[in-house]
């Protein structure tokens, strides 16, 4: 399992210049977006900039997707589970232009596994994950040249969509990191799609995931698709929106057949459904 090389994982930092601007609420701008803000954490903010040209932004040092709406620039900034309610602030040309974090709380979610050493880790498998994590941080932070992210996703699996983004996890009564991702209920070997274009950055059977693949979409923008049975793509490969890259398991840990999507715009997870397309 390795990254593919001709992906910039990170892409360097330009700043242009731009005049200072103070905080500005978000709201007629939407109107040029295909998705509705959602400034919490797990959430998206918008944060208009300022700039002629599509300026460079970075939020805690991680570059931001940018976009055009009907009264300027506008950043597309994906906020971490962990971040604390309150002001925040992203930077442009070493200036701030603050924002503001809402609060949110997320549901309690118990879980009973069956296989102990998912829920703790012995010896060998804290070593294990330790590698692994070194292989995946790359991936979270792929900026692919010359792919757009649309702000759109088709669901890459029909199925229920669960409420589990977010959820504080209880497994066999222990405490353990929120659920940074979304889960669909799907039978085994339910087909799994690619939910936006993209280049395949990573592909592997990891501790926790399972069989996973991993998606740039471009622009920061990055979905993981795990605990599949089977994965039908390779790393470096292009991908169209719809293209088969996997089918539906339980590998990793799962406590049955389902989808995890995980969804990360400028190294934070979000949860995907604030750009999933509406379906008739």
């Amino acid at each position: 399992m390795t990254m593919t090389r001709y992906l910039s994982l990170c892409r360097p930092l330009v700043l242009l210049g731009g005049a200072a601007v103070g905080f500005v609420a978000f709201g007629a701008e939407s109107g040029a977006l295909p998705f509705k803000p959602s400034p919490v954490p797990g959430g998206v903010a918008v944060v208009p900039v300022p700039g002629k040209e599509a300026p460079k932004v970075t939020y805690h040092g991680e570059p931001v997707l940018v976009r055009r709406s009907a009264r300027g620039w506008v950043a597309v900034v994906g906020i971490k589970l962990s971040a604390k309610p309150g002001e925040d602030h992203v930077e442009v040309a070493g200036r701030e232009v603050p924002f503001a974090i809402r609060p949110k709380r997320y549901p309690e979610q118990r879980v009973q596994l069956k296989d102990a050493r998912k829920v703790t880790p012995n010896a060998e498998d804290e070593a294990r994950i330790a590698k692994e994590q070194l292989l995946i941080a790359p991936a979270w932070k792929a900026w692919p040249d010359g792919i757009t992210f649309p702000l759109t996703f088709q669901r890459p699996t029909p199925g229920e969509l669960t409420a589990s983004f977010g959820m504080r996890r209880i497994f066999n009564g222990l405490p353990r990191s929120p659920h940074a991702g979304l889960d669909i209920r799907a039978p085994q070997g339910q087909a799994v799609r690619a939910p936006a274009a993209g280049t395949v950055v990573l592909t592997g059977d990891f501790f926790y995931s399972g069989n996973a693949v991993f998606i740039a979409h471009g622009e920061g923008v990055v979905s993981l698709l795990c605990h599949l049975s089977k994965i039908t793509v390779k790393q470096g490969q292009t991908v169209a929106a719809g293209d088969l890259v996997g089918e539906v398991g339980q590998t990793g840990r799962a406590s049955g057949p389902h989808l995890h999507w995980s969804l990360s715009l400028n190294n934070a997870r979000v949860d995907p459904r604030i750009f999933l397309r509406r379906e008739p």
